[in-house]
This record gives C-alpha cells, structure tokens and sequence, in this order.
C-alpha cells in the first residue's frame, strides 16, 4: 500500500481511481495529476516508484490543491462562521436539517436522522 500526501492509497488499484482516496481529488483531478506525471493510466499504485510517487506528489503541491486536512479544516471553518453569524443556513446546519430548501414534511431522512415517535396523551377518565 502506498503512502501518498499521509492517505494509505489501495495497491490493487489504477492509479486514477487509487487517487480518489485522498478527500479532495476527485476524478478529473486525478485524472490531469496522472496525465501531468507521465505516468500510465493503467499502472497500478503499488508498482509506483518512490520518485513516481514523490512526482505526483509534488504535482498536487504545484496545483495548489487544498487535500486532506487543509481542506477538511477550511470547510469545517465555514460551517462555524455561518452557525457564528446564525444566518439561515448556519441555523439549518446546527439543527442538522436540509440547507438548500428541500421539502422537510415528508423526505430528507438521511439529514434528520430516525423518526422518533411521539406519543398521544390519553385524556383521564375523571374529566
């Protein structure tokens, strides 16, 4: 398994899919870093030679692509400045409902989480 910009990278795979496993390339970014490496696009990641590895490296550093933790912090950080300044979309993210005004009635599950039942209190027989 290579180690590649600290990601653990799959061995059995090409090297344009191997590259989606570092959070923040996606397939045409990892599609241009190979292609700009000179590398083939069906070598697989564990044939890769230190210098090659040291290559594509270098090649994300050059393009000034935010990965990994840079990334992760940057999107973190906009997410705390809009629940800070509690505009509707920060409201929305701290009460982990839809942002992007999708129907809440009957959909966006994934986003509430599971239903949780509530009960009707029955009126006492004394009334």
């Amino acid at each position: 398994m290579p180690r590649l910009l600290g990601v653990d990278i799959p061995g059995n795979k090409t090297l344009p899919y191997a590259l989606r496993y570092i959070y923040g390339i996606g397939p045409k970014i990892a599609n241009d870093v190979v292609e700009a490496a000179k590398i083939g696009f069906d070598r697989r990641s564990h044939d890769l030679s230190e210098e090659e590895i040291n290559k594509i490296a270098g090649i994300i550093a050059d393009k000034k692509l935010k990965v990994e933790g840079d990334l992760r912090r940057d999107i973190t950080g906009n997410l705390k400045r809009l629940q800070a300044i509690n505009c509707y979309r920060g409201v929305r993210h701290r009460r982990g409902l839809p942002v992007n005004g999708q129907r809440t009635q009957s959909n966006a599950r994934t986003r509430k989480g599971k239903r949780k039942t509530v009960s009707v209190a029955k009126k006492s027989e004394s009334d």
